[in-house]
């Protein structure tokens, strides 16, 4: 990840929030959202390529890398009104979301309830409701690895480094219900928007994907070849092909 321009905790509803941002008077301000058991480190392909243009700011969602957890139950709304309380608090009144997994849930929460603070949504192996789970992933290879990595991870940057038993047990609670939006939800997005995900998506039917991209007004649908739910790390350059081909689109 390269340096900083400036990062710090951002007091957001009952956590300290983490962000950092890069190229901090660069256009069009882009927060990039991570998935579930991950952190923003997870972006360091993604910074160095997107800082070039854009004004990037990256965020550890609550109970994930250097931010705090409560112990509200946790939800994709609440996540959402994070992001915004941290846009509050760096005077943003309105930013582009790039979401991965989770991320891009909270983009699709954000997009619906607060259009007039999301210019532009892509979001990628990103779910809106739970029909969309394949029974059983057909490849686990990738989600082992991923997780032999988190405890470590996790241990190297929480400020409460013995309690992933306890965020594992939120986020579990969190996917057994959510999300959940509804087809008449989604089809109020005005955002400009892409619905990416990987041709070896382990986790969520291709079919969900094609649903969703259908359901949001003008919405996009993005396919990347050779590349599973880990995408954005598996084929960064491709990746950042498809983000780019978003923001820099005329809206």
């Amino acid at each position: 990840m390269p340096k900083a321009d400036q990062s710090g905790l951002a007091p957001v509803n009952d956590i300290q929030l983490y962000y950092a941002i890069f190229n901090k008077n660069g256009k069009d301000p882009v927060l990039l959202l991570h998935g579930g058991l991950s952190s923003s480190d997870i972006w360091g392909f993604e910074v160095p390529k997107l800082l070039k243009t854009h004004c990037v700011i990256i965020v550890d969602s609550r109970g994930h890398g250097r931010s705090t957890m409560s112990d509200q139950p946790m939800s994709y709304s609440l996540m959402s009104a994070d992001i915004l309380g941290l846009m509050d608090f760096l005077h943003l009144k309105t930013a582009s979301i790039v979401g991965w997994s989770d991320g891009g849930i909270i983009g699709l929460d954000l997009a619906i309830h607060h259009p007039d603070r999301i210019y532009k949504l892509f979001t990628f192996g990103a779910n809106y409701d739970t029909t969309g789970y394949k029974p059983v992933p057909s490849d686990t290879s990738t989600a082992t690895l991923f997780r032999s990595r988190v405890a470590a991870n996790y241990r190297r940057l929480s400020p409460t480094p013995d309690s992933l038993v306890k965020l594992k047990k939120a986020l579990g609670s969190l996917y057994s219900r959510e999300p959940m939006f509804t087809a008449a939800e989604l089809k109020t997005i005005k955002a400009p928007t892409v619905i990416a995900y990987g041709a070896y998506e382990q986790f969520i039917t291709p079919e969900h994907f094609k649903a969703l991209a259908a359901l949001i007004p003008n919405a996009r649908l993005v396919m990347l070849p050779n590349v599973s739910h880990a995408g954005p790390l598996q084929d960064p350059d491709r990746f950042h092909e498809a983000v780019v081909s978003l923001l820099n689109a005329q809206k």
